[in-house]
Parts: structure tokens; C-alpha cells; sequence
């Protein structure tokens, strides 16, 4: 019972998502009035602020921008590593409590104290709160205590919104005399640390900047406090958020257990990426520069604006090589992080062998995900539709297709009796729409006789330019002065019987960059083309077919 009061006490989903303004005192959880006065308090905080050589102003104080946020935590923390910092060796043993956070391998010491809290409960010796105040004697070369800050506070407040709180005031407390409760922090949190305080009495904030609210934000996550961390978020997510702090968001360090306080921050922060960047050919440099955290928002993404996903692998591989120039470490990145973001099954099978062959990916991976695509491509549509639907319910993407600017297509090869080829391409109801009234769209490409070709549809005018209509051709890709002579026929299924049937037949001798095709291929007009009744439009889905022949 106590187990699962304790676990519905601390539950976000008990928190008031939506009512943080401030109201009239003592209504919809507002103890402001309470904060700091002895009326209202069972508890005396202590809290020593260390400070050391390198000590400088709170995080946010001073900072204007995200940039200089970053920047001087990131200052800070490498002096923080250079300086001989405290030993919790040195304290008695009975006094220091364990925060509750997950050992780390190098938490030997406190070399990263700028991240964990320290919590002491003191005995009160005499009860003049004075007397505890050069209690302990710290080593000089470490950290010393700069001053100390003493408030009232009401520990069933505190305990209520803080897992860390309720295991302070619900351990060691031995007899009830004992009221002095001694937290250690960083000047440079002492700001921070003031607001959360204050938060978790009244439910709202004083800090509107983005500088100060990250800092509010890493005191929550340290003090266990998740209702401000979702405050926090909430009003990051409102504030323009730009390429800088999208990336900072998506690096704040944060406890599994409060994970999903700032989730909806980090979605935002992955969408803003995403959606600035889905024509990543446009902002290439700028790509090329951005750390893994924000690559993977990229590639998490189904509207990149890129050619295939071939384009996508090749992008990866060059970011990887620019990122990670030792193999070993391109390797793990690759394997790890990266290769479940790009969609295999929608690459070409002339790109998967190139896959196999590639040092970049260790061989058992890159065999794995080119099997598990041939696989996805043999299978029956009906199939890879149910396998698709599948993931969308999960945060792997492979089996979901991109919305590319050239149309994967599916080729069934021949090279006896005669070259031949047979591709099929599957066009979307609103894909043909936002054709009207002269937009086109390209296949991948394909190959017949060692020769790149590609279809293309097409929204024209009909010869006599009397009404618009659809439109298919067939392409070769540009490679030197090479003359091909093609027989091609043109098909797509219609009802009601579903099957293909034959639209359009020809031959052609094709050199670099010419096309030829029909440009009206239902021979209808646009409008009786994407009629809700229209023939050719089966379950959304515009089903075509283009046979190649190479002619002797």
C-alpha cells in the first residue's frame, strides 16, 4: 500500500499539466504564502554554497543567448575538471545521504559535482542554527563553502513534488528533534536552486529566459522535481526556438526516471530540425557541421525532401567520414546509431550490393540490414503495407517510405531470350493532384543493357492545348553519345477488373537526356483522370507499368 502511495504521489500523470497560474492563496495547490515563514514550516534548510577558484555567476546570469548558456557551461565544466573539487571522503560517513541517482562509473570523488546533488542531515546540537555553521572543516585545496543560506520550508511540500525530498525527510531523521536538513550545491546553482524552491510552493516561475529557465530546468532534473520540469519545457517549447537551442534541448542531460518530463522539449526540438532542414541539399555545410543528436532528428523524419534513399546512405556515409575519421569509431556510430535510420528496404538494389562491399559498416551489420531488405522487397505488397503499419506504432521508421523526390519504382529484369525489363511504379491519389496543373514527378532510376533510364508523369495540355491531362514518359539518363533502340509499352491497372491492361505502345532510339512517351495516356481529360469514379485509381493508388525491350 505505502509502495503504491508513494508511486501515485510522484506520477506526472498527477500533476496539473494545464493550471500552473498563480491563484488566491491556498487554492489549486498554491502555498506561495508559505514559502520561507517559520508559521508554516516543521524544517530548517541549510544550503552551502561552495565556491572555488573558477566560481563565477549562476548559469543563466549574464548569459543573453542560448549560445553563451552553452557555452559557459561548457567552460565551466572543463574547469571544473581541472580544479581539485570535493571529496565526500572527507566528510563524516553517517552524514552524507545517497540522492538516489544511478552510480555512474566515474562518480568516484566528485568530479562532476556541477551535476549530482549532496544532501546531509545534520544533528541539531544546540538548537541555535549558528552552531552548525563551521561544522565540517574542508580541505583547502577543494571546494569551500562561500556562504550559507538558511529557509524555512515545509517538508510534506517539498516531499509531495520531490522523490529526492520525500527520501531526505524519510531517512536518517532519527528523532524528532532533529531538524536541520543541509544541502551542498554550486554558487553557480544557487539561482536556480532559489526558483525551485520557490516552485514547488506557488507553481510558477519568475525566470522568462531561456538561459535561466535551462538552468531552472537541470535543478528540477537533479531534485527529482518533474512538475517543473514540465513547466520548464512548456515554456521553452513557446519560445522561438532556432538551430542553436534545438540542439541544446536535444543534449540536456536528464535522468531516465524524468525522461519523460522534458519529452515533449525534445520532440519539438527533433520537429524543428526535421522540418528546418528537410531540404538538407540547401543547407549542405550547415548539415554536414551538425553533431549526431541533431542528424538523427533529421533522418528521423518521412518528408526529407531528397532524391531516393540512396541519396540518404551516401549522405550518411560522408557526414560519418567528416564526424568520425578513426574506422573503429565510424563503425559503432554506424551500427548503432545511425543505420536504423536509414530505410534499406527503399534503396536500390544496385546501391545494397554497394552496401556489402563497404568498410564503413562492420560486415555481420551491413549483411543483416541488406538481407532484411531484399526480404521487405519480396514480399507481397499487402504484405509490406501490413509491415509499414507495423512500425508506425513504433519509433523504428524502416519499412516507411520517404516521400523522395524521384518514386521508388520495383523492376523485374530479363536477359534471355531478349534485355528486357519490366518496372512498375505506384502513384498516390493526392501525389497525382498536386500535379495540376504542369508539375512532374520522376522515378528512381533503373537499368536495362548497363543503360540508366527513368519514367516521369506528367500533368500537360493535350496536343490540340484544348484541356489538361496525364501524361507518361519514359527517359534516358544522360551518359555520353550512346544510342539505344527501345520497344516500350505503357500499362496500368483499371476497373473493374483490376488487372493491367495496355495504354500505349512504341519504339524508340534514345540517346543522353531524351524522353518519349504519350501525353495524354488515359486519352480523358484531367478532371475525369481524378474523379472520385475515376478507372484508374484503385483503393488511392495509380497502379503503372512500363515493359523495355532492347531491340537487335
Amino acid at each position: 500500500m505505502k509502495d503504491q502511495l508513494n508511486s501515485d504521489l510522484f506520477d506526472p500523470r498527477n500533476e496539473m499539466d494545464s493550471d500552473y497560474s498563480r491563484g488566491s492563496a491556498g487554492s489549486g495547490g498554491d502555498f506561495g504564502f508559505a514559502f520561507n515563514d517559520s508559521n508554516f514550516s516543521d524544517r530548517l534548510l541549510r544550503i552551502e554554497i561552495m565556491g572555488g577558484p573558477s566560481d563565477c555567476l549562476p548559469d543563466g546570469e549574464g548569459c543573453t543567448s542560448i549560445a553563451d548558456w552553452a557555452r559557459h557551461r561548457k567552460r565551466r565544466r572543463e574547469d571544473m575538471k581541472k580544479e581539485n573539487v570535493l571529496d565526500l571522503s572527507l566528510c563524516p560517513e553517517e552524514q552524507v545521504l545517497n540522492d538516489g541517482q544511478p552510480d555512474m562509473d566515474d562518480a568516484a570523488g566528485c568530479e562532476n559535482q556541477d551535476e549530482e546533488a549532496v544532501a546531509m542531515v545534520e544533528e541539531t546540537q544546540s538548537g541555535d542554527e549558528d552552531a552548525n555553521s563551521n561544522e565540517s572543516s574542508w580541505n583547502m585545496d577543494c571546494s569551500t563553502v562561500m556562504r550559507v543560506k538558511t529557509l524555512h520550508i515545509s517538508s510534506p511540500i517539498l516531499a509531495a513534488k520531490s522523490p529526492f525530498f520525500y527520501k531526505l525527510f524519510s531517512n536518517g531523521m532519527r528523532e524528532s528533534e532533529q531538524r536541520h536538513v543541509t544541502l551542498r550545491i554550486n554558487a553557480s546553482e544557487e539561482a536556480a536552486l532559489m526558483e525551485l524552491l520557490n516552485f514547488m510552493y506557488s507553481n510558477t516561475l519568475s525566470v522568462t529566459t531561456a538561459p535561466a529557465l535551462l538552468d531552472v530546468l537541470m535543478a528540477a532534473d537533479k531534485f527529482e522535481v518533474a512538475s517543473c520540469m514540465r513547466y520548464c519545457s512548456r515554456l521553452l517549447r513557446n519560445l522561438p526556438m532556432t538551430p542553436e537551442s534545438a540542439l541544446l534541448y536535444l543534449d540536456l542531460p536528464s535522468s531516465v526516471l524524468m525522461g519523460e518530463a522534458v519529452q515533449p522539449l525534445t520532440d519539438a526540438a527533433k520537429q524543428y530540425l526535421a522540418s528546418r532542414y528537410k531540404d538538407m541539399t540547401k543547407f549542405q555545410e550547415e548539415v554536414m557541421a551538425l553533431p549526431l543528436a541533431g542528424i538523427e532528428a533529421i533522418l528521423s523524419s518521412d518528408n526529407l525532401q531528397i532524391a531516393s534513399e540512396d541519396a540518404v546512405y551516401d549522405f550518411v556515409l560522408k557526414w560519418a567520414r567528416t564526424q568520425y575519421p578513426k574506422l573503429e569509431d565510424r563503425r559503432e556510430v554506424l551500427g548503432s546509431r545511425l543505420a536504423r535510420f536509414i530505410r534499406f528496404p527503399y534503396m536500390t538494389c544496385r546501391k545494397l550490393k554497394k552496401v556489402l562491399t563497404c568498410n564503413d559498416f562492420d560486415h555481420e551489420v551491413s549483411s543483416k540490414l541488406v538481407l532484411e531488405a531484399l526480404f521487405f522487397k519480396a514480399e507481397a505488397p499487402h504484405r509490406q503495407r501490413s509491415l509499414a503499419a507495423e512500425e508506425l506504432a513504433t519509433l523504428n521508421r524502416r519499412f516507411i517510405e520517404r516521400a523522395y523526390k524521384y518514386r521508388p519504382v520495383k523492376v523485374v529484369e530479363f536477359e534471355l531470350p531478349r534485355q528486357q525489363c519490366v518496372v512498375y511504379l505506384d502513384l498516390k491519389r493526392e501525389e497525382c493532384a498536386n500535379l495540376f496543373p504542369s508539375g512532374r514527378v520522376y522515378s528512381q532510376a533503373f537499368h536495362l543493357g548497363g543503360q540508366g533510364f527513368f519514367l516521369s508523369a506528367h500533368c500537360n495540355m493535350d496536343q490540340q492545348s484544348s484541356f489538361h491531362c496525364f501524361g507518361l514518359f519514359l527517359g534516358m539518363q544522360e551518359k555520353g553519345s550512346v544510342s539505344f533502340a527501345v520497344d516500350y509499352e505503357f500499362a496500368a491497372r483499371s476497373k473493374p477488373t483490376e488487372e493491367f491492361v495496355s495504354k500505349y505502345k512504341g519504339n524508340y532510339t534514345f540517346t543522353g537526356g531524351k524522353a518519349v512517351g504519350y501525353r495524354n495516356l488515359f486519352a480523358i481529360p484531367w478532371t475525369s483522370f481524378m474523379a472520385e469514379d475515376s478507372l484508374y485509381f484503385i483503393n488511392g493508388i495509380l497502379h503503372l507499368r512500363a515493359e523495355l525491350t532492347i531491340r537487335h
